[in-house]
């Protein structure tokens, strides 16, 4: 009986022990053992999976002769080159038999291989319907892991429509995997025993019904990328197409720019969502946005950490990378994340690993990445913002998506599809009349839109609920086009307004906060320019910070938050008056 070669594969932490041959000088063989002695065998061999269906003809026999001739299915484990982990034969009943035996026979030649019988209630092999719904329900609940393990698919035995079946399966992606051949070593099949194993890649333009079917499934996954709008800007329709091919056929980490309120997010979802579809990612969508998170919170978040590991680490966290595992983790405004953090990311992209807040033991998590962003990556590497080494690992694949003011032409399906969403919201069908939908479009194509879509969608919302009987009329559109630029502190009136004279704009937000008040000229300006500094930040600190930063080195210590605190208060002001009130929808 045939033997595979011995197992050579070490334990997972054995080191590389290199063959030297014998009457070599020591001195020299210590030598070349040292040029090894720190390269260490990954710590987890991937799994190769298998699946086929026992041959009747080729594989069949039960006496000692059938170990003098090559058969398929005992050859999966008789390969130098080539070590199933796990063999899944599907057979029918009639089949049972030779298939107990052939799960013994691979046995005997791969011990390592654990092969598990699949009974499939098949009653006519050559009805392709019925063999497509029968193989399609087998596999459809198989725990596919392409992350972690390897997928072939023998199709030399079974009949000719179970064959045209497994292809099919394995080229929509039902199955993830490779189609495997297995032939005899010559014709007659009288040769070596063990035969070969070939990887196949059929060409499908030989096919025109497979073409054409596996087009429309290009389409389905094109029109998921764009969230069902029939979108009609060249440029974007043309990146659309790279990013969806680029989706399916790598792992490489995605950057997404674009200005705020493009899409960014909802394209990292939809891109979840297509690759999940084709089991490229089989763990969750997780999802943060890194201008939310700070500091040792910022690691925390998304690392975790242990118990202990700072003040109010009373239990461990797991952190977002390790929740994320074999699945895809979005990272909006990746800009905003530290130079610790940065450097972290890059190792657990790099090598699988990291270390949490507080643990000297290193957690692995294989995960795909994409990243958001609305800043100048490069920019900021010269700045000394960004690690380098991080943007060159992430920008392989950058997709810039243009602001709905450079997409003219796909303001109108985009409106159909906030109608739409405004309908379900609402619980009502919202309709714009021929006079209103003419109006809305004729105004929005002047419009800046700087929020973008997200903009968009708060002004379909508006109009829907404020429309009779959800009818949208173009007095409704005039009204809240023209809120749209002139409502206080929103982006489009400060878009809007940037032609306006700079006393002007500085009137506009004195009297916005304190209303119509006598003050003198100085005191106006001054407080204007105190106003538009506490507008742009996020804290009382952080504007006292930048309104006093010359002042502040001239003294051992300051307290810049009392200033502007003190400052503010004369005129009955606080920081948070200095803030826009949030407009109700």
């Amino acid at each position: 009986m045939p033997q595979r070669r011995p197992d050579l594969i070490p334990s997972r932490d054995a080191r590389v022990r290199p063959i030297v041959p014998c009457g070599v000088c020591p001195h020299l063989i210590r030598w070349y053992q040292s040029l090894y002695s720190d390269i260490r065998l990954p710590m987890a061999k991937r799994r190769t999976v298998v699946f086929g269906f026992p041959g009747s003809v080729r594989d069949g026999g039960a006496n000692k002769r059938r170990w003098d001739r090559w058969r398929p299915t005992v050859s999966l484990g008789q390969q130098d080159d080539f070590e199933p982990d796990l063999v899944v034969l599907f057979y029918k009943d009639e089949d049972a038999q030779l298939t107990a035996i052939l799960t013994e026979d691979l046995k005997q030649v791969s011990p390592r291989t654990e092969v598990v019988r699949r009974p499939i209630a098949l009653k006519d092999p050559w009805d392709f319907a019925e063999v497509y719904a029968v193989l399609y329900d087998a596999v459809r609940d198989y725990p596919f892991v392409p992350a972690r393990e390897d997928y072939f698919v023998h199709i030399t035995t079974g009949t000719h429509v179970i064959q045209i079946v497994l292809f099919l399966l394995v080229e929509s992606r039902h199955i993830p995997g490779k189609l495997l051949q297995s032939s005899p070593t010559d014709a007659t099949g009288k040769g070596s025993v063990e035969g070969r194993l070939s990887v196949i890649d059929l060409d499908l333009q030989r096919y025109d019904a497979l073409a054409t079917r596996f087009k429309r499934e290009r389409e389905v996954g094109l029109s998921l990328l764009k969230g069902g709008v029939a979108t009609r800007n060249a440029a974007f329709n043309k990146m659309m197409t790279d990013l969806e091919r680029v989706a399916l056929k790598t792992r490489d980490p995605i950057l997404l720019t674009g200005p705020t309120g493009s899409g960014k997010t909802e394209l990292a979802s939809r891109i979840y969502t297509l690759k999940h579809a084709r089991h490229d990612v089989t763990g969750p969508l997780v999802e943060i946005n890194c201008a939310t998170i700070r500091g040792d919170q910022a690691m925390s978040t998304l690392f975790g950490h242990v118990r202990g590991a700072f003040t109010g680490a009373i239990a461990p966290r797991p952190g977002l990378l390790r929740e994320a595992n074999d699945g895809l983790l979005f990272l909006d405004e990746v800009g905003e994340l530290g130079l610790e953090e940065q450097a972290m990311l890059l190792r657990a992209l790099e090598e699988g690993s990291f270390y949490p807040v507080g643990s000297d033991r290193a957690v692995t998590s294989r995960f795909l990445l994409i990243c958001g962003t609305h800043r100048n990556l490069a920019a900021d590497v010269a700045a000394g913002r960004f690690r380098e080494d991080l943007l060159a690992r992430i920008e392989l694949w950058t997709f810039a998506l243009p602001a709905l003011k450079d997409r003219p032409e796909d303001l109108e399906p985009n409106l159909d599809l906030e109608i739409e969403r405004a309908s379900e919201r609402y619980g009502t069908r919202v309709a714009m009349s021929r006079e209103a939908r003419q109006r809305f479009l004729e105004l929005a194509k002047k419009a800046p839109w700087p929020g973008n879509f997200r903009e968009l969608s708060g002004v379909v919302r508006r109009m829907a609920a404020l429309s009779d009987e959800g009818r949208i009329t173009p007095s409704l559109v005039e009204q809240e086009m023209r809120r749209l630029g002139e409502r206080p502190g929103s982006q489009a009136a400060q878009a809007l307004a940037s032609n306006r004279s700079g006393l002007a704009s500085k009137v506009d937000r004195v009297r916005e906060v304190l209303g119509d008040v006598d003050l003198d000229l100085f005191d106006r300006a001054q407080l204007e320019a105190v106003l538009e500094v506490c507008l742009t930040s996020k804290s009382l600190s952080e504007a006292g910070r930048t309104l006093f930063a010359a002042s502040r080195q001239q003294k051992a210590s300051s307290n810049d938050a009392d200033r502007l605190r003190k400052y503010l208060a004369r005129f009955g002001l606080t920081f948070a008056d200095s803030r826009p009130a949030p407009h109700a929808p």
